[in-house]
């Protein structure tokens, strides 16, 4: 490919238009050049953002490339990641990457220059690939900077064209008028193509104006390639009056005319032949280096924590979980003033209104947008909180995609889904979480938990503001007796042998939450039928308990798992996969939710699904040896 033709130069903010010009086509050669060494990427969908960025690197990004840690710096949140290109010609350009990486490196396997840009690098914050969540990862940022740190930073976010067709977008926008984010600037790359042909509004800049509008955001709609236009409106975006998008009308495969506005680029490298007369139309191979606006340099606010004092329930004494992981919350809140809460207008029976009473200035309120309040809990962890995020387990199901990225991103978020089950009674199917194991447990790196009482509930909770990675916490809607003794430990891969212990054990009944209590029920039943049963809480769903589980499989020679859960993907399985593991696998049997639920009330639900007692006992007696 062309050699150098220019000499080494640096851009900075009082560089001229001409030299931001030259930026631009050097990300445009750059995005080119390495999407053809790998063989493949995304170059057109970066030639057309190049001028924004170029503009926005030069003289708005207030950053300092050497530190990314600096707690003043800026943010920029690459929304349409399949732009890694420019992403990574950006990075060369500020000198933390070279030529042999961006050109040897990008996509292969082994590499931090990923196919879509993830924090494996310092300078990304967040994973993004999957189209329509950056903005709300965006919104989390600047939502800590402006009302927890009250630092001036802003953020900055790439978005497509194609990505405005989620409605995840319009939540995020909506959450930003709504905390009034103006810190926030929203650069939208309207190309008109997308993967499959044109998108839906195509270069109809007035459709996108008013919808943002709608939204309670300003909208500013400039010529994308016009960089004096477009230095203009980052200034007008950046004056301090409320979030803003910027509409930028753009050309896909901008500077290259073989390739200008044709579809069927998208997501094709250019062949070498290609390639070489892109570089060629575009100035040649540059040797720009950028240092733009620099952040005032700050330190790390301080933190002080204290030691959590927990609730206390005594034993024998009826609690729902829900309503002992709202008192732990509030527990939380007053030792670790980095626990922030959020919730999906269910408050009042999650019991995270709790904390919202409590300290309501790190409650963060998202209504009926589980997506957003998944990412807005993602952009608070980006800035070093421990966001908690509640709302009933079938509802989380709507935000696993961005559950599964927040693993992708590697943040460390805790997430509580209530009101689980055929447990929760006369609501029905449509409230009924009973596939939220399988979601969680199928997460890179999770933590899942479900406690039979308050005490654990209590306990989990605060151990959840410990862990690294997704944690999710199981809560039922009832009150049951709390089994534990305050104090109690329930260190995450244990359990609980709540019955039985000894050689004459003849069956095992396995449960977590709700079942525990049905197992205990079950238990003594059996052992007025001559059937000494052993009786565990698998409080830790993953990691499961595998020690205990073979030890009792082995000891007693048969095995029943009990779960208010479909019966893919959840306790059952975690139990036979340990089992499976460490060669130790008795007579089993499994009950789980099989049926499509109506409505009733507990004890009729729990009936119904064959996960009551009154179903264990006959199964254990048959499977007892």
């Amino acid at each position: 490919m062309a050699a150098p033709t220019a000499p080494a130069h640096r851009v900075d903010p009082d560089s001229g238009l001409d030299d931001v010009f030259r930026l631009a086509q050097q990300l445009r050669v750059d995005a080119v050049r390495c999407s053809t060494a790998a063989g493949s990427g995304h170059p057109t969908s970066s030639m057309s953002a190049a001028d924004l960025m170029a503009v926005l690197m030069a003289r708005h990004l207030r950053y300092d490339w050497q530190d990314p840690g600096n707690p003043g710096n800026d943010h920029l949140v690459f929304s349409k990641g399949h732009a890694s290109p420019l992403l990574y010609a950006m990075f060369r350009a500020a000198g933390v990457i070279d030529e042999r990486e961006l050109l040897k490196d990008y996509r292969q396997a082994g590499s931090r220059l990923q196919g879509h840009p993830t924090p494996v690098l310092p300078w990304v914050d967040v994973a993004t690939g999957s189209l329509g969540q950056g903005l709300g990862y965006a919104v989390g940022i600047a939502l800590a900077l402006r009302k927890l740190e009250r630092r001036p930073g802003r953020v900055w976010v790439l978005c497509g064209d194609s990505e405005l067709a989620e409605g995840s977008v319009w939540e995020a926008l909506d959450k930003a008028a709504h905390y009034e984010l103006d810190n926030l600037v929203v650069l939208a790359d309207v190309n008109r193509l997308g993967q499959c042909g044109p998108t839906e509004f195509g270069w109809d800049t007035d459709v996108y104006a008013r919808r943002v509008e709608a939204f309670g955001c300003r909208a500013l709609v400039v010529d994308g390639h016009n960089l004096a236009a477009v230095d203009d409106a980052l200034t007008t975006a950046a004056d301090g009056r409320q979030p803003t998008v910027v509409i930028a009308r753009t050309v896909k495969g901008k500077g290259v005319s073989e390739i200008e506005d044709a579809d069927g680029w998208h997501g094709k490298a250019l062949p070498e032949d290609l390639a070489e007369r892109a570089v060629e139309e575009l100035g040649g191979v540059g040797q720009l280096t950028v240092r733009g606006p620099q952040p005032e340099t700050e330190a790390p606010a301080p933190r002080r924590r204290r030691p959590v004092e927990l609730p206390r329930f005594e034993v024998g004494k009826e609690v729902a979980t829900r309503a002992a992981y709202g008192k732990a919350l509030v527990a939380l809140g007053a030792a670790r003033p980095d626990v922030v809460v959020l919730d999906a207008e269910v408050g009042n029976s999650t019991h995270t209104q709790d904390f919202e009473e409590a300290y309501p200035d790190r409650f963060f309120q998202q209504w009926i947008a589980e997506q957003q309040m998944l990412a807005t809990a993602v952009g608070l962890a980006v800035r070093g909180f421990r966001p908690h995020a509640t709302t009933f387990a079938a509802f989380l199901t709507r935000a696993h995609d961005f559950i599964r990225m927040a693993a992708v991103s590697q943040v460390s978020l805790a997430l509580c889904g209530t009101h689980c089950g055929v447990e929760i009674g006369a609501d029905g199917p449509s409230q009924m979480g009973l596939e939220d194991l399988a979601m969680m447990r199928s997460i890179h790196g999770s933590t899942v938990l479900y406690p039979a009482d308050a005490t654990a509930t209590a306990a989990l909770t605060a151990t959840m503001a410990e862990l690294d990675g997704i944690s999710y916490l199981r809560t039922t809607r009832g009150s049951y007796p709390v089994l534990y003794e305050p104090g109690e430990s329930f260190p995450v891969g244990g359990s609980k042998v709540l019955r039985g212990g000894g050689a004459e054990d003849r069956v095992t009944l396995v449960g977590a939450g709700v079942t525990v209590h049905e197992c205990l029920r079950a238990a003594d039943r059996l052992a007025r039928r001559g059937v000494p049963a052993r009786v565990i809480d698998a409080y830790s769903v993953k990691p499961v308990d595998a020690r205990t589980l073979a030890r009792a499989a082995r000891e007693t020679g048969a095995v029943v798992v009990v779960e208010d859960h479909h019966p893919e993907g959840g306790l059952g399985e975690a139990v036979l996969a340990a089992l499976a593991a460490v060669g130790s696998v008795p007579a089993f049997g499994h009950l789980a939710v099989r049926n499509l639920p109506g409505s009733g009330s507990t004890a009729e639900q729990l009936a119904a699904a064959g996960i009551s007692a009154d179903a264990i006992v006959p199964l254990a007696e048959g499977l007892a040896p």
